[in-house]
This record gives structure tokens, C-alpha cells and sequence, in this order.
């Protein structure tokens, strides 16, 4: 990993201050009390915006294909994530089954369309979280939690009860509710949303979501409001704050100009934006099936991107 040897005072929060958020709503019991909620809200579902109103708590499945219980496909030191999640010892990662978008290009299409993993009740959720914890995780990162906020809360109250310590990464495709997002303050840490597509058109065709733009612009905006800037420690770990993901993709199919120029002017000038180049066809896309994105990105395709965020003031890393 790339250390940064010189970090802003603005963008510094020191590893001897800082505590996860979530330990003080602990103290206070508050955390147990929002878990509960959480819960309570599969009853009819409104965890994510599709607002299925399916009563899960009975295992009945709506959009995202999960009832009672989160469904995990695996869980491990993620060494391939930004530099300042990663660290040395790796990024503690806990992928979920199933998604509440239908991305025709997913490239864990398996995991999100088909669901392979394991149902696992809170305890075993714990577990986890503390079992790479024990393995020098700097962070647990949950991948793809939009629609099991309640299951990830009550399994937090016991990982925390067992000595969980580490600060909390929601890694989201950011078609999240509001409502989840309320019950998540003072509990994430670090906020890391991809913003996928700019265009509702265009979201209808690609990920099935027409509202999925109003979402995200509405949801990156109060995930800022909760944590601010990305800050890091002495080491440049990341320890709090907004990062946010865009894939570049052919064609400009993405609207990466409108995205990164919304960052700019109504999130924060100086976000932390991780502008990515590994777009490949992959899950439904095909040369008989959404053809136009049927091709890797072009290097000017990707450079072009960069130099957008660069003229705007976004904030990038050559390693982040």
C-alpha cells in the first residue's frame, strides 16, 4: 500500500481519536433500539425503494429475493479494494446475495441474479464481522447491503456486544431508502456509493430502475450530510466519510459528465471519486442482447473522464 506521508489537517482524523461511529449509539442503546425498528420494518417492506411491502419476516420475497434472513456468498480480506480500505492486511468484506437492482451488465451476476451464498441468522453475521476482525481487518465492508439494512443492524448489536471495534464500510449501488439511511446515521462510517447512470431512460433499460437516478443524487447527498469529506489516520486509511464510485462505460451509456459535474456542485467540490476502467460485458450483455455496451471501454473514453473530474476539483488518488 501507498502511505500518504503528508495529509491535510482538513482530511486528517488521527488513529489515537477516532472510535466507529456506532460504539456510542451502543452506550446509549440506541443501536439495539434502531435494530429492532429495522426489523420491524420487514413486516411490509420499505427497506429500499422499490417498496415492496411484502412481509418478510414471513419469508415472503419481493424484488431483492430475500426474506427473513441475509443470504452471504462469502466473506474475506478483500485485498483488490481502494488502497485506503484495503490497507496491508485487507478490507474485511462481506458480500450478500441477491440485489435490488436488475444490472443487465452485472459482473457478480451469479451472487445478484442467481443468489448463490448461504442464509445466515444474526449470530453467524457476527461472527464473521468479528472473525475478520481477528484476521487484521481494517474495516468490515458490506457489499450490496441496500436491502438487508435490518439484518445487518441486529447482527451488528451482537458483533458489538462479542468486541467488534472496526469502522463500518456500506458499499452500495445507491438505490437505498431514505428510511434505511435514517436508521444507518451515527452507524456507517465510511459511505462508498457507486453512482451507476445518469439518465432514467437509460436506468429502465440497464439496471431496471427508472427512479434509480433521483435515488442516488438524493441518497449520495444525505450519506455526505451524515459523514462529510473522506478523512484517513496518519497511515491513509480511511476511517470516515463519502466515497464514490463511477463506472465508466462505452458510449458514454453511464452520463459521467452529468455525474461527476453533480458531485462537484451539490455534494462537495472536493468528494473522493473513484473513476473506474474495468467495464467488460458481462451477465445478459451479449452480441444479440443491449449490443451498444457489448465492448470493453476505449482509453480516451476513460482519460476523458479524468480529466473532467480534475477540471472540477473532484479529489482522485493514483491508488485510492
Amino acid at each position: 500500500m501507498h502511505r500518504r506521508t503528508s495529509i491535510s489537517e482538513r482530511y486528517l482524523m488521527p488513529s489515537a481519536t477516532f472510535e466507529p461511529a456506532y460504539l456510542a449509539l451502543y452506550r446509549t442503546g440506541d443501536l439495539q433500539r434502531r435494530a429492532e425498528e429495522a426489523v420491524a420494518l420487514l413486516k411490509e417492506c420499505r427497506v429500499c425503494p422499490r417498496d415492496c411491502q411484502t412481509n418478510r419476516l414471513e419469508n415472503t420475497v419481493g424484488i431483492c429475493r430475500t426474506g427473513r434472513y441475509a443470504r452471504v456468498s462469502s466473506y474475506f480480506p478483500h485485498h483488490g479494494e481502494e488502497d485506503c480500505l484495503r490497507g496491508w492486511n485487507g478490507s474485511g468484506t462481506i458480500f450478500f446475495s441477491w440485489c435490488n437492482l436488475r444490472c443487465v451488465f452485472c459482473q457478480n451476476y451469479d451472487i445478484s441474479h442467481r443468489g448463490e451464498g448461504v442464509e445466515v441468522h444474526p449470530e453467524r453475521l457476527a461472527r464473521m464481522m468479528l472473525h475478520l476482525q481477528s484476521l487484521g481487518c481494517h474495516n468490515i465492508n458490506f457489499v450490496t447491503p441496500e436491502h438487508v439494512v435490518p439484518q445487518v443492524l441486529e447482527a451488528l448489536v451482537i458483533a458489538v456486544e462479542g468486541g467488534l471495534r472496526l469502522p463500518i464500510v456500506y458499499n452500495t449501488s445507491a438505490y437505498d431508502s431514505m428510511e434505511s439511511l435514517r436508521l444507518l446515521d451515527g452507524v456507517v462510517d465510511i459511505y462508498m456509493p457507486d453512482f451507476k447512470i445518469w439518465d432514467p431512460e437509460k436506468a429502465h433499460r440497464y439496471l431496471k430502475a427508472r427512479d434509480y437516478p433521483e435515488v442516488a443524487r438524493r441518497v449520495i447527498k444525505e450519506m455526505h450530510r451524515q459523514v462529510g469529506v473522506l478523512k484517513f489516520d496518519e497511515h491513509g486509511l480511511a476511517k470516515r466519510g463519502v466515497l464514490v464510485r463511477h463506472l465508466v462505460m462505452p458510449g458514454d451509456v453511464a452520463g459521467t459528465e452529468h455525474i461527476l459535474r453533480f458531485l462537484a456542485a451539490e455534494v462537495a467540490p472536493d468528494t473522493y471519486v473513484n473513476i473506474m476502467a474495468q467495464y467488460y460485458p458481462a451477465g445478459m450483455v451479449s452480441s444479440e442482447r443491449y449490443l451498444e455496451i457489448n465492448r470493453r471501454i476505449t482509453s480516451q473514453e476513460y482519460w476523458r473522464a479524468i480529466r473532467l473530474a480534475e477540471e472540477l476539483g473532484l479529489r482522485l488518488d493514483e491508488r485510492l
